[in-house]
Protein backbone atom coordinates (compact mmCIF):
# COMPACT_ATOMS: atom_id res chain seq x y z
CA UNK A 1 0.00 0.00 0.00
CA UNK A 2 1.36 3.40 -0.58
CA UNK A 3 1.78 6.56 1.48
CA UNK A 4 -1.01 8.13 -0.79
CA UNK A 5 -3.35 4.52 0.00
CA UNK A 6 -2.40 4.85 3.74
CA UNK A 7 -3.52 8.28 4.52
CA UNK A 8 -6.28 8.23 2.19
CA UNK A 9 -7.68 5.34 4.29
CA UNK A 10 -7.01 6.77 7.86
CA UNK A 11 -8.44 9.81 6.64
CA UNK A 12 -11.43 8.24 5.48
CA UNK A 13 -12.25 6.38 8.14
CA UNK A 14 -11.67 9.30 10.99
CA UNK A 15 -14.76 10.68 8.46
CA UNK A 16 -16.91 8.09 7.46
CA UNK A 17 -16.19 5.56 10.57
CA UNK A 18 -15.53 1.64 10.38
CA UNK A 19 -18.77 0.64 10.56
CA UNK A 20 -20.19 -2.06 8.09
CA UNK A 21 -19.92 -0.23 5.09
CA UNK A 22 -16.79 -1.10 3.05
CA UNK A 23 -14.25 2.54 2.76
CA UNK A 24 -14.73 4.26 -0.76
CA UNK A 25 -11.38 5.27 -2.47
CA UNK A 26 -12.91 8.80 -1.96
CA UNK A 27 -16.08 10.26 -1.03
CA UNK A 28 -18.47 12.96 -2.82
CA UNK A 29 -18.90 16.06 -0.94
CA UNK A 30 -22.49 17.63 -2.38
CA UNK A 31 -22.30 21.43 -1.42
CA UNK A 32 -26.44 22.35 -1.87
CA UNK A 33 -28.81 23.28 -0.08
CA UNK A 34 -31.44 22.68 -2.97
CA UNK A 35 -33.85 20.22 -1.93
CA UNK A 36 -34.01 18.52 -5.23
CA UNK A 37 -29.67 17.95 -5.14
CA UNK A 38 -29.82 16.79 -1.64
CA UNK A 39 -32.52 13.73 -2.73
CA UNK A 40 -31.05 12.86 -5.91
CA UNK A 41 -27.50 12.41 -3.46
CA UNK A 42 -29.61 10.37 -1.30
CA UNK A 43 -30.60 8.24 -3.48
CA UNK A 44 -26.98 7.59 -5.17
CA UNK A 45 -26.04 6.87 -1.90
CA UNK A 46 -28.58 4.13 -0.99
CA UNK A 47 -28.69 2.70 -4.08
CA UNK A 48 -24.84 2.44 -3.62
CA UNK A 49 -25.26 1.78 -0.42
CA UNK A 50 -22.51 4.46 0.50
CA UNK A 51 -22.85 7.13 3.57
CA UNK A 52 -24.06 10.43 2.15
CA UNK A 53 -22.14 13.78 3.28
CA UNK A 54 -23.72 17.04 2.58
CA UNK A 55 -21.99 20.42 2.95
CA UNK A 56 -23.99 23.94 3.59
CA UNK A 57 -21.45 27.08 3.02
CA UNK A 58 -21.08 29.60 5.53
CA UNK A 59 -23.07 31.86 2.84
CA UNK A 60 -25.82 29.57 2.32
CA UNK A 61 -26.38 28.73 6.06
CA UNK A 62 -25.34 30.49 9.84
CA UNK A 63 -26.71 31.65 12.64
CA UNK A 64 -28.58 34.67 10.59
CA UNK A 65 -30.00 32.71 8.30
CA UNK A 66 -27.57 33.05 5.32
CA UNK A 67 -29.27 33.10 2.01
CA UNK A 68 -31.15 30.51 2.24
CA UNK A 69 -32.51 31.61 5.38
CA UNK A 70 -31.63 28.52 7.35
CA UNK A 71 -29.70 28.13 10.81
CA UNK A 72 -27.37 25.24 11.33
CA UNK A 73 -29.63 23.05 13.31
CA UNK A 74 -32.20 23.81 10.59
CA UNK A 75 -30.51 23.23 7.78
CA UNK A 76 -30.47 19.58 9.78
CA UNK A 77 -33.85 19.50 10.38
CA UNK A 78 -34.35 20.37 6.37
CA UNK A 79 -31.83 17.47 5.10
CA UNK A 80 -33.31 14.68 7.55
CA UNK A 81 -36.68 16.09 6.52
CA UNK A 82 -35.44 15.05 2.86
CA UNK A 83 -34.13 11.73 3.78
CA UNK A 84 -37.44 10.37 5.61
CA UNK A 85 -39.49 11.01 3.14
CA UNK A 86 -36.84 9.28 0.61
CA UNK A 87 -36.16 6.39 3.41
CA UNK A 88 -32.65 7.07 3.62
CA UNK A 89 -31.37 6.17 7.12
CA UNK A 90 -30.37 9.45 9.15
CA UNK A 91 -27.52 7.88 10.60
CA UNK A 92 -26.06 7.87 7.42
CA UNK A 93 -25.92 11.37 6.66
CA UNK A 94 -22.63 13.35 7.59
CA UNK A 95 -23.20 17.08 7.49
CA UNK A 96 -19.91 19.33 7.07
CA UNK A 97 -19.84 22.46 7.10
CA UNK A 98 -17.71 24.59 3.99
CA UNK A 99 -15.80 27.77 4.47
CA UNK A 100 -16.41 28.19 7.65
CA UNK A 101 -14.84 31.72 8.82
CA UNK A 102 -15.40 35.11 8.34
CA UNK A 103 -16.45 35.39 4.84
CA UNK A 104 -20.31 36.81 5.12
CA UNK A 105 -19.02 39.50 7.58
CA UNK A 106 -15.23 40.19 6.04
CA UNK A 107 -16.63 44.05 5.26
CA UNK A 108 -16.35 44.41 9.20
CA UNK A 109 -13.53 44.86 10.89
CA UNK A 110 -11.72 41.87 11.84
CA UNK A 111 -12.39 41.18 15.40
CA UNK A 112 -16.00 41.57 14.89
CA UNK A 113 -15.78 39.33 11.74
CA UNK A 114 -14.56 36.90 13.71
CA UNK A 115 -16.48 36.50 16.65
CA UNK A 116 -19.00 35.99 14.50
CA UNK A 117 -17.72 33.31 12.68
CA UNK A 118 -16.98 31.43 15.88
CA UNK A 119 -21.09 31.88 16.73
CA UNK A 120 -21.29 30.53 13.21
CA UNK A 121 -19.04 27.93 13.91
CA UNK A 122 -20.11 27.15 17.27
CA UNK A 123 -23.73 26.89 15.82
CA UNK A 124 -22.78 23.83 13.18
CA UNK A 125 -21.27 22.00 16.07
CA UNK A 126 -23.50 22.10 18.15
CA UNK A 127 -26.37 21.08 15.38
CA UNK A 128 -24.23 17.99 14.83
CA UNK A 129 -22.30 19.06 12.01
CA UNK A 130 -19.40 16.46 12.23
CA UNK A 131 -16.84 17.91 9.31
CA UNK A 132 -15.91 21.61 9.57
CA UNK A 133 -13.75 23.57 6.60
CA UNK A 134 -11.98 26.06 8.55
CA UNK A 135 -11.30 29.11 5.91
CA UNK A 136 -9.76 32.11 7.61
CA UNK A 137 -7.86 32.70 4.57
CA UNK A 138 -9.89 36.16 3.47
CA UNK A 139 -8.60 39.59 5.13
CA UNK A 140 -11.18 41.94 6.44
CA UNK A 141 -11.83 45.84 6.52
CA UNK A 142 -9.01 47.49 6.37
CA UNK A 143 -6.91 44.25 5.69
CA UNK A 144 -4.94 42.35 2.51
CA UNK A 145 -7.17 40.74 0.61
CA UNK A 146 -5.27 37.53 1.56
CA UNK A 147 -3.06 37.05 4.47
CA UNK A 148 -0.30 35.31 6.21
CA UNK A 149 -0.25 31.42 6.82
CA UNK A 150 0.44 32.64 10.26
CA UNK A 151 -2.25 34.83 10.84
CA UNK A 152 -4.78 32.49 8.88
CA UNK A 153 -3.70 29.70 11.26
CA UNK A 154 -3.82 31.61 13.88
CA UNK A 155 -7.52 32.41 13.22
CA UNK A 156 -8.35 28.78 12.53
CA UNK A 157 -7.19 27.50 15.58
CA UNK A 158 -9.35 30.63 17.33
CA UNK A 159 -12.64 29.16 15.39
CA UNK A 160 -11.53 25.45 15.93
CA UNK A 161 -11.32 26.66 20.08
CA UNK A 162 -14.88 27.46 19.48
CA UNK A 163 -15.74 24.55 17.84
CA UNK A 164 -14.47 21.77 20.80
CA UNK A 165 -16.21 23.79 23.35
CA UNK A 166 -19.33 23.68 21.15
CA UNK A 167 -19.26 19.68 21.11
CA UNK A 168 -18.20 19.62 24.64
CA UNK A 169 -21.14 21.47 25.20
CA UNK A 170 -23.78 20.18 23.33
CA UNK A 171 -22.34 17.28 23.91
CA UNK A 172 -21.56 16.35 20.39
CA UNK A 173 -18.99 14.03 18.91
CA UNK A 174 -16.04 16.21 18.34
CA UNK A 175 -15.84 17.10 14.62
CA UNK A 176 -12.88 16.56 12.19
CA UNK A 177 -11.36 19.20 10.81
CA UNK A 178 -10.06 20.63 6.91
CA UNK A 179 -7.59 23.44 7.19
CA UNK A 180 -5.84 25.25 4.27
CA UNK A 181 -4.64 28.74 3.89
CA UNK A 182 -4.64 28.43 -0.62
CA UNK A 183 -8.42 28.41 -0.50
CA UNK A 184 -10.57 28.75 -4.03
CA UNK A 185 -13.02 30.99 -4.06
CA UNK A 186 -16.57 30.04 -2.87
CA UNK A 187 -19.24 29.06 -5.79
CA UNK A 188 -15.92 29.25 -8.66
CA UNK A 189 -14.15 32.20 -10.20
CA UNK A 190 -15.07 35.56 -10.82
CA UNK A 191 -12.73 35.67 -14.32
CA UNK A 192 -12.27 34.09 -17.11
CA UNK A 193 -9.37 31.34 -16.70
CA UNK A 194 -6.12 30.79 -18.46
CA UNK A 195 -3.49 28.70 -16.00
CA UNK A 196 -4.28 28.44 -12.84
CA UNK A 197 -1.36 28.76 -10.58
CA UNK A 198 -0.55 25.20 -8.36
CA UNK A 199 0.05 25.40 -5.00
CA UNK A 200 3.70 24.34 -4.16
CA UNK A 201 4.44 21.15 -2.14
CA UNK A 202 6.65 23.64 0.43
CA UNK A 203 3.46 25.64 0.92
CA UNK A 204 1.28 22.73 1.74
CA UNK A 205 4.01 21.42 4.22
CA UNK A 206 3.86 25.21 5.72
CA UNK A 207 0.38 25.09 5.79
CA UNK A 208 0.75 22.17 7.91
CA UNK A 209 3.24 23.52 10.48
CA UNK A 210 2.23 26.22 10.96
CA UNK A 211 -1.39 25.36 11.67
CA UNK A 212 0.03 22.60 14.13
CA UNK A 213 1.87 25.63 15.99
CA UNK A 214 -0.73 27.42 16.39
CA UNK A 215 -3.39 24.87 17.49
CA UNK A 216 -0.37 23.27 20.17
CA UNK A 217 -0.65 27.00 21.04
CA UNK A 218 -3.87 26.78 21.96
CA UNK A 219 -4.05 23.93 23.70
CA UNK A 220 -5.74 22.05 20.78
CA UNK A 221 -3.80 18.69 20.33
CA UNK A 222 -6.37 16.82 20.51
CA UNK A 223 -8.40 18.85 17.77
CA UNK A 224 -5.29 18.72 15.67
CA UNK A 225 -5.45 15.01 15.37
CA UNK A 226 -8.81 15.02 14.00
CA UNK A 227 -7.53 17.31 11.00
CA UNK A 228 -8.18 14.80 8.33
CA UNK A 229 -7.26 17.06 4.97
CA UNK A 230 -5.60 20.31 3.62
CA UNK A 231 -7.73 22.34 1.23
CA UNK A 232 -5.05 23.20 -1.70
CA UNK A 233 -4.95 24.43 -5.37
CA UNK A 234 -4.58 21.52 -7.73
CA UNK A 235 -5.53 23.43 -11.16
CA UNK A 236 -8.91 23.01 -10.94
CA UNK A 237 -11.44 25.79 -10.99
CA UNK A 238 -14.05 26.93 -13.28
CA UNK A 239 -15.38 30.43 -14.06
CA UNK A 240 -18.09 31.86 -15.71
CA UNK A 241 -17.72 30.77 -19.46
CA UNK A 242 -14.76 28.03 -18.92
CA UNK A 243 -13.42 25.41 -17.01
CA UNK A 244 -9.97 24.83 -15.82
CA UNK A 245 -9.03 20.84 -16.37
CA UNK A 246 -6.78 18.40 -14.12
CA UNK A 247 -3.99 18.34 -15.37
CA UNK A 248 -2.01 15.73 -13.30
CA UNK A 249 1.39 15.94 -14.69
CA UNK A 250 1.39 19.20 -13.53
CA UNK A 251 0.66 18.71 -9.82
CA UNK A 252 3.29 15.52 -9.26
CA UNK A 253 5.15 17.78 -6.90
CA UNK A 254 2.43 18.66 -4.34
CA UNK A 255 1.20 15.28 -4.41
CA UNK A 256 4.49 13.91 -3.22
CA UNK A 257 4.46 16.27 -0.33
CA UNK A 258 1.57 13.72 1.06
CA UNK A 259 4.67 11.34 1.45
CA UNK A 260 5.65 14.19 4.39
CA UNK A 261 1.93 14.28 6.02
CA UNK A 262 0.79 10.98 7.36
CA UNK A 263 -3.17 10.22 8.18
CA UNK A 264 -3.95 13.37 5.68
CA UNK A 265 -5.35 14.28 2.32
CA UNK A 266 -5.88 16.90 0.23
CA UNK A 267 -9.58 18.28 -0.55
CA UNK A 268 -10.39 19.44 -3.88
CA UNK A 269 -13.24 22.27 -4.33
CA UNK A 270 -14.41 23.68 -7.50
CA UNK A 271 -14.46 19.82 -9.01
CA UNK A 272 -17.95 20.35 -11.09
CA UNK A 273 -17.49 19.88 -14.53
CA UNK A 274 -14.77 17.98 -14.59
CA UNK A 275 -14.74 14.83 -16.84
CA UNK A 276 -14.29 11.36 -15.12
CA UNK A 277 -11.25 10.58 -15.80
CA UNK A 278 -9.88 14.12 -14.31
CA UNK A 279 -11.98 12.90 -11.08
CA UNK A 280 -9.96 9.33 -10.95
CA UNK A 281 -6.88 10.92 -11.22
CA UNK A 282 -7.58 13.55 -8.48
CA UNK A 283 -8.66 10.31 -6.41
CA UNK A 284 -5.71 8.87 -7.11
CA UNK A 285 -3.38 11.70 -5.98
CA UNK A 286 -4.59 12.41 -2.43
CA UNK A 287 -7.80 14.51 -3.51
CA UNK A 288 -9.73 11.88 -1.42
CA UNK A 289 -12.85 14.52 -1.10
CA UNK A 290 -14.30 16.11 -4.19
CA UNK A 291 -16.45 18.44 -3.52
CA UNK A 292 -19.39 19.66 -5.79
CA UNK A 293 -22.14 22.03 -5.84
CA UNK A 294 -22.62 24.74 -8.80
CA UNK A 295 -22.75 21.51 -10.93
CA UNK A 296 -25.45 20.18 -9.40
CA UNK A 297 -27.69 22.92 -9.35
CA UNK A 298 -26.67 23.69 -13.20
CA UNK A 299 -27.76 20.24 -14.43
CA UNK A 300 -31.13 21.02 -12.78
CA UNK A 301 -31.61 24.77 -13.92
CA UNK A 302 -30.73 22.86 -17.73
CA UNK A 303 -33.40 20.68 -17.22
CA UNK A 304 -36.06 22.68 -16.19
CA UNK A 305 -35.31 25.27 -18.88
CA UNK A 306 -35.81 22.12 -20.80
CA UNK A 307 -38.91 21.32 -19.49
CA UNK A 308 -40.23 24.77 -19.79
CA UNK A 309 -39.00 24.65 -23.43
CA UNK A 310 -40.96 21.07 -23.75
CA UNK A 311 -44.42 23.14 -22.43
CA UNK A 312 -44.36 25.50 -24.45
CA UNK A 313 -44.14 23.91 -27.32
CA UNK A 314 -47.33 21.36 -26.06
CA UNK A 315 -48.96 24.29 -25.54
CA UNK A 316 -48.10 25.98 -28.67
CA UNK A 317 -46.63 29.19 -27.73
CA UNK A 318 -43.31 30.71 -26.65
CA UNK A 319 -41.08 30.89 -23.53
CA UNK A 320 -41.76 34.64 -23.21
CA UNK A 321 -43.64 33.77 -20.14
CA UNK A 322 -42.55 30.77 -19.18
CA UNK A 323 -39.47 30.27 -16.41
CA UNK A 324 -37.10 31.23 -17.67
CA UNK A 325 -38.67 34.65 -18.14
CA UNK A 326 -39.74 34.65 -13.99
CA UNK A 327 -35.66 34.29 -13.09
CA UNK A 328 -34.60 36.93 -15.08
CA UNK A 329 -37.39 39.52 -13.69
CA UNK A 330 -36.37 38.00 -10.32
CA UNK A 331 -32.70 38.44 -11.12
CA UNK A 332 -33.12 42.12 -12.75
CA UNK A 333 -35.17 42.87 -9.91
CA UNK A 334 -32.67 41.58 -7.25
CA UNK A 335 -29.11 41.78 -8.70
CA UNK A 336 -26.84 41.40 -5.00
CA UNK A 337 -26.49 37.30 -5.68
CA UNK A 338 -24.77 37.63 -9.39
CA UNK A 339 -23.82 41.89 -9.43
CA UNK A 340 -20.05 42.09 -9.16
CA UNK A 341 -19.58 38.03 -10.62
CA UNK A 342 -21.08 39.07 -14.16
CA UNK A 343 -19.07 41.38 -15.77
CA UNK A 344 -19.78 41.70 -19.45
CA UNK A 345 -22.13 43.73 -21.47
CA UNK A 346 -25.60 43.73 -21.14
CA UNK A 347 -26.65 40.98 -23.67
CA UNK A 348 -23.16 38.90 -21.82
CA UNK A 349 -24.99 39.36 -18.67
CA UNK A 350 -28.15 38.21 -19.49
CA UNK A 351 -26.63 34.67 -20.61
CA UNK A 352 -24.12 34.46 -17.40
CA UNK A 353 -27.39 35.09 -15.50
CA UNK A 354 -28.87 31.90 -16.76
CA UNK A 355 -26.07 29.73 -18.26
CA UNK A 356 -22.73 30.63 -16.71
CA UNK A 357 -20.70 27.52 -14.71
CA UNK A 358 -20.67 29.72 -11.48
CA UNK A 359 -24.61 29.35 -11.53
CA UNK A 360 -25.61 32.15 -9.46
CA UNK A 361 -28.91 31.29 -10.28
CA UNK A 362 -29.11 28.79 -7.58
CA UNK A 363 -28.86 31.87 -4.93
CA UNK A 364 -32.79 32.53 -6.46
CA UNK A 365 -34.03 28.79 -6.50
CA UNK A 366 -35.26 29.64 -2.85
CA UNK A 367 -37.36 32.60 -3.28
CA UNK A 368 -40.81 32.25 -3.62
CA UNK A 369 -41.55 33.59 -6.67
CA UNK A 370 -39.28 31.04 -8.21
CA UNK A 371 -40.76 28.27 -5.89
CA UNK A 372 -44.26 29.03 -7.20
CA UNK A 373 -42.34 29.24 -11.44
CA UNK A 374 -41.47 26.13 -10.51
CA UNK A 375 -44.73 24.42 -9.45
CA UNK A 376 -46.31 26.41 -12.43
CA UNK A 377 -44.25 24.89 -14.96
CA UNK A 378 -44.89 21.46 -13.47
CA UNK A 379 -48.83 21.96 -13.14
CA UNK A 380 -48.31 22.80 -17.73
CA UNK A 381 -46.63 19.32 -18.14
CA UNK A 382 -48.52 16.08 -18.52
CA UNK A 383 -47.95 12.96 -16.27
CA UNK A 384 -46.24 11.69 -19.25
CA UNK A 385 -44.32 14.11 -21.24
CA UNK A 386 -43.44 12.36 -24.77
CA UNK A 387 -40.38 10.61 -25.57
CA UNK A 388 -39.70 12.29 -28.78
CA UNK A 389 -39.92 16.23 -26.95
CA UNK A 390 -37.72 14.48 -23.93
CA UNK A 391 -35.29 13.64 -27.16
CA UNK A 392 -35.40 16.64 -28.45
CA UNK A 393 -34.85 19.12 -25.31
CA UNK A 394 -33.54 16.53 -22.39
CA UNK A 395 -31.24 14.19 -25.04
CA UNK A 396 -28.80 12.99 -22.50
CA UNK A 397 -31.57 11.82 -20.60
CA UNK A 398 -33.64 10.55 -23.38
CA UNK A 399 -31.73 6.40 -23.27
CA UNK A 400 -32.80 6.50 -19.58
CA UNK A 401 -36.34 6.96 -20.34
CA UNK A 402 -36.52 4.87 -23.68
CA UNK A 403 -35.73 1.80 -21.46
CA UNK A 404 -37.81 2.90 -18.67
CA UNK A 405 -35.21 3.78 -16.21
CA UNK A 406 -36.48 7.19 -15.99
CA UNK A 407 -39.94 7.72 -15.72
CA UNK A 408 -40.93 10.32 -18.21
CA UNK A 409 -42.06 12.88 -15.78
CA UNK A 410 -41.05 16.50 -14.63
CA UNK A 411 -39.71 16.10 -11.22
CA UNK A 412 -38.30 12.15 -12.38
CA UNK A 413 -36.33 13.79 -15.25
CA UNK A 414 -34.92 17.05 -13.16
CA UNK A 415 -33.40 14.17 -10.32
CA UNK A 416 -32.07 12.42 -12.94
CA UNK A 417 -30.07 15.49 -14.60
CA UNK A 418 -28.88 16.02 -11.09
CA UNK A 419 -27.57 12.05 -10.56
CA UNK A 420 -26.07 12.04 -14.20
CA UNK A 421 -24.44 15.22 -12.60
CA UNK A 422 -22.75 12.82 -9.99
CA UNK A 423 -22.44 9.93 -11.48
CA UNK A 424 -19.02 10.74 -12.72
CA UNK A 425 -18.34 10.69 -9.08
CA UNK A 426 -19.49 8.01 -8.19
CA UNK A 427 -17.34 6.39 -10.78
CA UNK A 428 -14.20 7.69 -9.11
CA UNK A 429 -14.67 7.20 -5.67
CA UNK A 430 -16.04 3.86 -5.76
CA UNK A 431 -14.05 0.72 -4.49
CA UNK A 432 -11.80 -0.83 -7.07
Amino acid sequence: MTAIEENRQTALQKLLGTGKLALPRGVTSVCSAHPLVIEAALRRAAAEDRPALIEATCNQVNQEGGYTGMTPAGFRRFVEDIAAAADFPAERIILGGDHLGPNPWRKLPAEEAMARASAMVAAYVEAGFEKIHLDTSMGCAGEPAALEDEVTAARAAHLAKAAEEASHRAPRRPPVYIIGTEVPPPGGATHALREIDITRADAALKTLAVHRASFAEAGLASAMERVIGIVVQPGVEFGNTNVALYQPDRAIGLIRSLDEMPGLIFEAHSTDYQPSSALSALIDGGFAILKVGPGLTFALREALYGLDAIAGVLAGTTAQTGLAAAMEAIMVEQPAHWAGHYSASPEEERLQRHFSYSDRIRYYWPDPRASAAVDELFSRLPGDIPETLISQYLARLYPDVVSKRIAPNARELCLAAIDAALAPYSAATAMQ
